[in-house]
């Protein structure tokens, strides 16, 4: 386990490490209030797919623990509300759908006959929805290990660590394990503009762990593929679509094309809670644009002439035709996506 927590549930509190002051500042927020959690799954200051996820689960036991209401369907009431406003957090991560959906099919089990009941249910589903997601990772990771050659140069985009889940991570998660085994890898970190996850959160992960790296622009990384040689690109998902297309964070798609271009593998890391098969292709996933003042400015700092018109969508979609493959905890799927994945998810 890292020696950080992104973010945790203490005794009606959900605590989160506020990513958006990272690195020069590790600042810890509690949380009581689902509209508390709703604001900072927007305002990032959680981040990353599966960590939103159990952020939404934990806003939602919050809502049995401090309820004021001693009706049991009015309770229920609040949790419907609760649920439709963390729904509406962001639009592109299904984790954050499938953690809600699952604890309220839970809160919906009629032998819950008072409110404590369904409180210690709730939390129960939150609490294994975060479990669960540990174990995950580490079955990614593990997965992984036979595309993982000794040693590699590794382009990793974005952060999927330790930081973007409860712990381990994704993609991050498939390098640090590695790096564990003793195997000699080496990490070229996207910046990943506008937020530079990669710079500000995903260097510092690497830092923890002892992982050498390299912090390097986004547009750097077909030049170090081709003087530098990389042997394979991984990266994490928002969103995986039944045809294998992939939605992840802005830039995603423009590494896949250039190491397509350079004959490098391109691995995306996917819990198969990412793993949309009611989505057909990547064309029905809805893309968060996000405030312009991301683009316009790096912290404080404005860098844009006023009354410049900006264009910032949050994710991108990768084709499948530039994905070499599928990891998930269930095992690798490869090319066509259409069959594979639905053969993993034993549909």
């Amino acid at each position: 386990m890292a020696a950080f927590k992104s973010l945790e549930w203490r005794d009606g509190v959900v605590r989160m490490l506020d990513q958006r002051v990272m690195p020069h500042q590790t600042i810890y927020l509690d949380y009581t209030d689902y509209h508390e959690v709703a604001a900072a799954i927007k305002d990032m200051v959680v981040r990353g797919a599966p960590a939103i996820g159990a952020a939404a689960a934990w806003g939602l036991a919050l809502v049995t623990y401090h309820t004021s209401n001693k009706d049991l369907p009015t309770v229920r009431s609040e949790l419907q509300e609760a649920s439709e406003v963390l729904r509406a957090s962001r639009p592109t991560a299904v984790n954050l759908f499938y953690a809600i959906d699952r604890v309220m099919k839970r809160a919906s089990d009629p032998s819950l006959a008072d409110i404590a009941a369904l409180h210690q249910a709730v939390l129960e589903e939150a609490n294994e929805v975060a479990d669960e997601d540990v174990r995950i990772n580490k079955a990614i990771a593990m997965n992984a290990q036979p595309l993982v050659p000794d040693p590699a140069v590794i382009i990793h985009h974005c952060n999927t660590g330790s930081l973007a889940t409860i712990d381990y991570g994704t993609a991050l998660g498939i390098i640090r394990m590695a790096h564990e085994l003793g195997k000699q890898v080496f990490c070229l970190a996207d910046e990943t503009r506008p937020r530079l996850q990669g710079a500000r959160l995903t260097a510092w992960e690497l830092l923890q762990y002892g992982v050498p790296f390299k912090v390097i622009a986004d547009g750097a990384s077909g030049h170090y593929m081709r003087t530098l040689g990389v042997d394979l690109c991984v990266v994490g998902c928002d969103r995986v679509a039944a045809n294998g297309d992939t939605a992840n964070k802005i830039g995603t798609y423009n590494l896949a094309v250039v190491a397509h271009e350079n004959g490098v593998p391109f691995y995306v890391a996917a819990p198969s809670t990412t793993i949309d098969l009611r989505t057909p292709t990547g064309n029905q996933i809805e893309i968060e644009e996000r405030p312009a003042r991301e683009v316009t400015h790096v912290g404080d700092c404005q860098i844009t002439p006023d009354g410049a018109q900006v264009g910032n969508p949050a994710f991108d979609v990768t084709p499948a035709k530039y994905i070499s493959a599928i990891i998930t905890e269930k095992g690798v799927a490869y090319p066509p996506f259409t069959k594979s994945l639905a053969k993993l998810l034993g549909r």
